[in-house]
């Protein structure tokens, strides 16, 4: 039997998995908390090394999804302080058919061969086949990418829009903006109110952190304390949660016009998971349906939530197969 690795690595953890052609072998997966790591001066390459070890799985390829830009063959995360390459990956697992994608690009591979139970559609509309999607990624950080049909197979390029700035059109949106940079810049940080800093896990306690401040009662919750009160239906968490599905709704359609996904928008990430059950009484449809001067919004795309943990891996699986 031929083997693959794949990893795919987010901004918490490290998912890894074997697989055989385009078969992730779902009884090999195992999951790897970057912290650790990190804490060690440790990278990706001893977390490809610790899982071979504990497997004992020989491998021919490796594919890595990586939360983080690919520019020239090198991956550097967003998030964590780790750069690998072809060479690297090779000489800590010893294949020789190696690929490293944006873990968006591995999403967009993975669309069309998940099970049709880890799909939750969540705002409905009609979806044409072989037309081009968009996967969209909510958790630790945020970004969307493109997926296209082509001769020579699927497209996916890489992108950044996590970093855009986040849409502005209320007051409310303006003082929150404001906000976000004053809380960054208070932290050290590079004060810019991007998507990332309200539509990431981070950004759901900064949502939070911006209502309680509104309503004269500052406070300071993480997004899994912020999703706890508001299933007790804490209004501060309410309120919250509102601005979150305001800002997704907006960032949703200002995609879906830029790029036509008339194949599917595809939400992935565990914030996409979080907020799902909140969809429907939030009114993210609404938001996402806003009326513009082109009626696209209003008749068009399909919005899908991807219940799929390991969907990266199955992208990751897909292209590996695929190359020569």
């Amino acid at each position: 039997m031929t083997l693959a690795i794949l990893a795919d690595i987010g901004g918490t953890n490290t998912r890894v998995a074997l697989a055989e052609g385009t078969t992730v072998l779902h009884d090999t997966f195992r999951r790897f908390p970057n912290a650790e790591y990190m804490a060690r001066g440790q990278d990706i390459t001893h977390v490809l090394q610790d899982y071979l070890a504990q497997t004992g799985a020989r491998v021919s390829g490796v594919c890595v999804a990586a939360a983080g830009p690919v520019q020239d063959g090198v991956a550097t995360m967003t998030n964590l302080d780790w750069v690998m390459d072809a060479a690297k990956l090779s000489a800590a697992t010893g294949a020789q058919k190696i690929a490293i994608l944006n873990d968006l690009q591995a999403q967009g591979q993975a669309l069309g061969h998940l099970p049709a139970e880890n799909l939750r559609t969540v705002i409905t509309g009609p979806v044409k086949s072989g037309a081009p999607m968009l996967v969209v990624g909510l958790g630790t950080g945020v970004n969307a990418a493109p997926v296209h049909h082509s001769a020579q197979g699927r497209i996916v390029p890489p992108s950044e829009c996590g970093h855009v700035n986040m849409p502005v059109r209320t007051q409310e949106d303006f003082r929150l903006a404001r906000f976000i940079e004053a809380r960054l810049a208070a932290q050290g940080e590079v004060p810019h109110a991007g998507v990332e800093e309200v539509l990431a896990g981070r950004g759901l306690a900064n949502l939070h952190a911006f209502a309680a401040t509104e309503a004269g009662r500052p406070a300071s919750l993480t997004s899994a304390e912020v999703l706890a009160a508001l299933d007790a239906g804490d209004p501060i968490a309410a309120h919250a949660a509102r601005l979150y599905i305001h800002i997704l709704g907006q960032i949703l359609a200002d995609l879906a016009l830029i790029h036509l996904p008339y194949g599917g928008i595809y939400l992935i990430g565990g914030m996409s998971r979080a907020m799902t059950p909140h969809f429907a009484t939030l009114n993210l449809g609404a938001a996402f349906r806003e009326p513009r001067r082109v009626d696209l919004l209003q008749q068009d795309f399909c919005v899908t939530v991807v219940e799929d943990d390991y969907a990266a891996l199955t992208g990751c699986a897909v292209f590996l197969a695929q190359l020569a």
